[in-house]
This record gives structure tokens, C-alpha cells and sequence, in this order.
């Protein structure tokens, strides 16, 4: 995640310890979800900085409540920046609709994520994620070979995401990989933007297949529709459900846009 002003570096412990559910400081270990996100909805939010290089209003904050502590992440929509192909004021609802798809499909890339009221207005609030620095971030996005990353390429298909740079990738030491920032997801039109295209035209693995079918499933017959609903308009729920048909149908990860940057600058 991006530096905060205050110094802390991105890979350091979390002040006041680790989130409940949390081993090893950050989220380096095994989370207790349903506890951190009920921290994370209902605790006291204290900024503590600015997270300087991002382009959004973005706060590193620690959050209090029933005893426990963590550091986390509180973006406000009043902080958002006019986007000329995103309505005004969504971008934080997409990133908890992204959360919403990554935990339905399995692939739990997205730290657990909230919309809530804050000390500057409603907006996200997500759990800070402790980095392993040792990880060359760079060497990383390259991997050809490197099954979380492919299951992120796979994830961002199916959001659309608009914005998968070097630095939204967030590995921790317990080997699990995450990734940050996804507020400019879930377009309607195809503007598939990433530093992950080295599967393009390659068959799915036959866990890919089985997320997206899982995906499918909760859209057309489970709650995910409805609660994507919510941050979504009708027409990009139903954009979202046809990229799961095209890539269940074609059964290859996709291809660049041919009419859309394939690539977000800078890539870092």
C-alpha cells in the first residue's frame, strides 16, 4: 500500500497489535473474518495519516472496539476525485462490491472491506494488510507460475478492473497474496487494465472454472446479485455476469482490449 505520511512504512506492524483473529501481526495470519469485519463496521476509527501517493483521498487509520485494536485503511467518498467513465461517489462502494465477489468465488484477494460512516463522511474502510518486503514486487508480477497471482488475473476478468498495478499487490509472510484498490472495477464496457496479462489466450485451470461457476451461481440463483445491487447499478451486475458466461464459454483467460490502455501507468 502506499506510504503514509507519518512515516510508518507500509510493511510494519500495525499500531496496537494485530486484529482480532489476526496471528502474526497484520494479516500475515489467519483472519477471523467475521470478527474483523464486526471491528471494522462498528469500532472508533483514529486517523493517524494520509497515504500519500494515492490519487483518492485515502487515510491509514487504527480502529478500536470490545477490546481490540487494528490498523486499517478509511477512504470517505466526500475524498473521491471525478472520474470522467465512473459515476461520482461510487468508487468506495466498488471496492466493497469487489470484496463482496472475491470472498463468493473463494479467492479471498481483497482484505475483508466495509462501507461505513467515518470521521470525514460515509466511505470504505478496509483492513490494513502487513506486507512482506522481502518479496520483490516487480520479480512477482512477472511470475508465470505463481497460482495466487493467477487466480487474481482471473478475479480481476471478472470485476473488470481497470487499475491491477505492481503496487496493489500485497504478499505477506504466511504466503497468501492480496491485492488493494478497487474502486474503478465493474465498467460496463470491456477496460480490462493490468500488469497480469502473461495468461492471456491460456486455458483456465479447472479451479478457475469451478470459482466462476461457484460466482455464477450466487448471481443468477443466491443473494449476490442483491447485494451487489447495492453499489452496482442493474447494467454493470448484468456486464458482470456476462464476462463470467464469456470466460466459462471461451474457457481462456482473456485477451487485452483492443480500443483500451491494456496496461495502467505508471505500472507501478
Amino acid at each position: 500500500m502506499p506510504r503514509p505520511v507519518d512515516g510508518s512504512p507500509p510493511g510494519g506492524s500495525p499500531p496496537g497489535g494485530s486484529p482480532p483473529g489476526v496471528s502474526g501481526g497484520g494479516a500475515a495470519g489467519t483472519v477471523d473474518e467475521a470478527a474483523t469485519l464486526d471491528l471494522l463496521t462498528s469500532g472508533t476509527l483514529d486517523v493517524q495519516g494520509r497515504l500519500v501517493d494515492a490519487s483518492n483521498a485515502t487515510l491509514y487509520c487504527t480502529i478500536s472496539g470490545n477490546g481490540s485494536e487494528a490498523a486499517c485503511v478509511y477512504k470517505p467518498v466526500a475524498g473521491e476525485r471525478p472520474l470522467w467513465d465512473f459515476p461520482d461517489g461510487t468508487l468506495a462502494g466498488r471496492e466493497l462490491a469487489a470484496y463482496l465477489v472475491s470472498r463468493a468465488g473463494g479467492w479471498d484477494v481483497v482484505p475483508p472491506t466495509v462501507y461505513r460512516d467515518g470521521p470525514f463522511g460515509p466511505g470504505m474502510c478496509q483492513l490494513w494488510i502487513d506486507t512482506d518486503d522481502s518479496v520483490d514486487l516487480v520479480e512477482l508480477a512477472r511470475s508465470s507460475d505463481d497460482a495466487r497471482l493467477r487466480q487474481m488475473a482471473v478475479f480481476d476478468a471478472v470485476v473488470n478492473n481497470a487499475d491491477r498495478k505492481i503496487g496493489h499487490l500485497l504478499p505477506v509472510a504466511a504466503g497468501r497474496l492480496y491485492g488493494c484498490d478497487h474502486g474503478v472495477c465493474f465498467g460496463t464496457e470491456y477496460k480490462l487494465r493490468t500488469v497480469l496479462w502473461q495468461w492471456r489466450g491460456k486455458k483456465l485451470t479447472q479451479p478457475a472454472t469451478a470459482a466462476l461457476r461457484q460466482v455464477l451461481g450466487l448471481l443468477t440463483d443466491g443473494e449476490l446479485a442483491g447485494e451487489l445491487s447495492r453499489w452496482l447499478t442493474a447494467a454493470e451486475v448484468a456486464a458482470t455476469i456476462r464476462r463470467i458466461e464469456l470466460l466459462l464459454e471461451h474457457n481462456v483467460h482473456p485477451y487485452p482490449p483492443a480500443d483500451w490502455p491494456a496496461v495502467p501507468w505508471p505500472p507501478v
